[in-house]
């Protein structure tokens, strides 16, 4: 018998012989929190967001075409959804900006993607609680690829899709879809912890929140 089958076996013993019920699991945590959008849950968003060193601006559907603008300044050229809202791809072709759309007629390539400074997507849900915006490639967020290579992503979030706790956003997502979970700019540290940003997705992350 070899030693790696010894091991095993012993294993295997070990847990034949425990018979024990296994320990009820806590359920003791917040599972709903404040309604969403209301304002304890907004600004929480708000302080979440800042920590993680976004960029956050609330803003009103009147004021939303100037604030996508506004947060693109410092970029040329932005790629799109496909079925991105016309008023926001609009707004974000403003200060005569180039706007690329994914998938018209084709998908994208990464050298392509490597060459747009911004992209704009809406989002599904956002977690107050831990700061988190959930894209599931629904309307307006287009595929994972073009979330992850442009330098700066900017988000439109509007206040009903904030909840408060990570059970309340689980339930609005299906876990089929592909999920992007984004906590703040794309950031990471070395061994001597010198924070690096960009290494893995947008070093820039903005958010408008539409109230």
């Amino acid at each position: 018998m070899s030693s790696r089958e010894t091991v095993l076996n012993r294993i295997r013993d070990a847990l034949a012989a425990d018979v024990s019920a296994p320990p009820p699991i806590p359920r003791d945590y917040i599972r709903v929190g404040d309604p969403p959008g209301s304002p304890p849950v907004l600004e929480l968003m708000v302080d979440r967001l800042v920590d993680y060193k976004a960029h956050v601006r609330e803003v009103t559907t009147d004021e939303l075409a100037d604030a996508i603008d506004t947060a693109l300044t410092d970029a040329r050229t932005v790629v799109v959804a496909a079925d991105l809202n016309p008023d926001l791809k609009a707004a974000a072709a403003r200060s005569a900006r180039t706007v690329t759309t994914d998938g018209t007629p084709t998908v994208l390539t990464p050298n392509e993607l490597d060459s747009i400074d911004a992209v704009l997507t809406t989002a599904t849900v956002a977690i107050a609680l831990s700061g988190t915006i959930t894209l599931d490639g629904g309307p307006g967020q287009g595929r994972r690829a073009i979330t992850l290579i442009p330098d700066t992503h900017l988000v439109v979030l509007y206040a009903d899709q904030i909840v408060h706790t990570v059970p309340e956003a689980i339930n609005r997502l299906d876990p089929t879809r592909p999920l992007t979970m984004i906590a703040g700019p794309s950031a990471t540290s070395d061994i001597e912890l010198e924070r690096v940003e960009g290494v893995h997705g947008p070093r820039t992350l903005s958010v408008l929140i539409v109230r």
